[in-house]
């Protein structure tokens, strides 16, 4: 039998206002512990919260970006639960009246363009972090209060490369709107899996598994592959899929039990009385939308059909708010675009891979990258030493032509100069002619 997956993820997005969703403490990351607390994030008695207008102004561009209907009347709600990152005792989250609803992202599917549904965006406000150690457990509240958007989908999905690229996509947009940084290595990113399978023609759903602890998005791909995979087998083996936590190992690159999920949880959603009901009018909405720049898809077809760049180029260049920044600069700079979009998709984009860099950590300028090409293209060097230069630009950031003149890497195009050199090679290895005129051809190689 053939079994199809269905997949649905939670996103948690940390948005990047300078201050908390109902206080006046520091969002910045790190600082030393307990330091960017007050009353209200700690959840001290008389301590009352007012709401981050910022935050709200963060959610409604999110929302827009990804194609929502923005809910005009919503309220904020307790979210009440027991646990030692949560000072209050509730979070200050939305139940039945999110903020967005309804809106999508597209992926490349097996049939062609395929709309993931966006099922809600809703705000709160971010839970302490717990440390656990041999000798007990220690909590840190810097983080308690952060604004965060929460981005539920649909269970749309059907393979884990479908969820790799929503998520990529979906990280592109908020940063290109600038409602977020997207850093998943610091928690500004968080996503959740959903996972069940079912016979392919099936309409009813499986048993759903939640998966955590994915910290990158080719980690949340191969959380999703294994546990297809693992409930696969399961069933096949007569075995019942339980609905059940998982968290994603990756040393062992395998999905483990965290806990129990088949009873859920009442968490008693109420009003939160301190906080009064959210409005929103056409007039706060039509002004949030004329601020939402050029978005990647329309990024992408401009570099199209104005710069001349194939489909794959624009799509990769635009992936990265940074990255299409870079790539117009040197465009600007007076690089053509093709010339150009194959040194970033090649050398630059291999060595912030292979070194685990991003394009903001890059030393040289994008003049710097042009003048490269340029240096090409007048004869200056040749492409093997262009290669060379580059390296020493990604490791040094001195400009090219420096670098050229330094190493004496010009490439000598005078053909009587270039005889001379052969003839004076030839004249110091004697040997090697006479071998290679009685068919030794290595006789070249020495």
């Amino acid at each position: 039998m053939k079994y199809e997956a269905i997949i649905g993820l939670e996103v948690h997005v940390e948005l990047a206002t300078k201050t908390k969703m109902y206080c006046s403490c520091t969002t910045e990351f790190g600082g030393d512990t307990n330091n960017h607390c007050c009353p209200v994030c700690l959840g001290l008695p008389g301590s009352l919260p007012v709401l981050n207008k910022e935050a709200v102004n963060y959610a409604i561009k999110a929302g827009l970006a990804l194609n929502c209907t923005i809910n005009k009347e919503t309220y904020m709600a307790r979210k009440n639960y027991f646990y030692p990152d949560c000072p209050k005792n509730y979070q200050i989250t939305q139940d039945e009246t999110p903020l967005c609803t309804d809106g999508y992202i597209e992926v490349a599917g097996e049939d062609g363009e395929k709309k993931i549904r966006i099922h809600r965006i809703h705000i709160e406000e971010d839970t302490g972090k717990g440390f656990h150690r041999v000798d007990g457990s220690y909590y840190d509240f810097n983080r308690a209060g952060v604004p965060l958007i929460e981005i539920v989908s649909s269970p749309d999905m059907r393979t884990p490369q479908e969820a790799k690229e929503y998520l990529e996509k979906l990280k592109a947009i908020l940063q290109y709107v600038g409602v977020s940084d997207c850093k998943m290595e610091e928690g500004s990113l968080r996503c959740d899996a959903n996972v069940s399978i079912r016979p392919e023609g099936s309409e009813e759903f499986g048993v759903k598994v939640e998966i955590k602890n994915m910290n990158s998005f080719r980690a949340v791909e191969k959380a999703i592959e294994y546990e297809i995979k693992r409930q696969i087998k399961a069933v096949e083996n007569g075995e019942d899929i339980v609905q059940e936590t998982r968290r994603w190992d990756e040393s062992r690159l395998e999905t483990v039990s965290m806990r129990s999920k088949e009873h859920a949880h009442d968490y008693r959603y109420f009003p939160d009385a301190d906080i009064i009901s959210l409005s929103v009018d056409d007039e706060w909405i039509n002004r949030v939308k004329e601020s939402l720049p050029e978005l990647p898809e329309q990024k992408k077809t401009r570099y199209v059909k104005e710069l001349g760049l194939p489909e794959y180029d624009a799509m990769i260049l635009t992936m990265s708010k940074s990255l299409a920044a870079f790539f117009e600069a040197c465009v600007a700079e007076g690089g053509n675009p093709k010339e150009v979009s194959n040194w970033m998709m090649g050398e630059l984009l291999r060595t912030l891979n292979d070194k685990m860099l991003e394009i903001d950590d890059v030393k040289f300028r994008p003049a710097d990258l042009v003048k490269l090409i340029e240096l090409i293209n007048k004869g200056t060097i040749s492409g093997t030493i262009a290669k060379k230069v580059f390296k020493e630009m990604f490791e040094t950031g001195n400009n090219p032509e420096k670098i050229v003149e330094e190493k004496g890497m010009v490439q000598v195009s005078d053909e009587g100069a270039i005889i001379e050199i052969i003839n004076k090679v030839l004249d110091e290895n004697p040997q090697s002619v006479i071998d290679f005129k009685n068919g030794k051809t290595k006789a070249m190689a020495l």
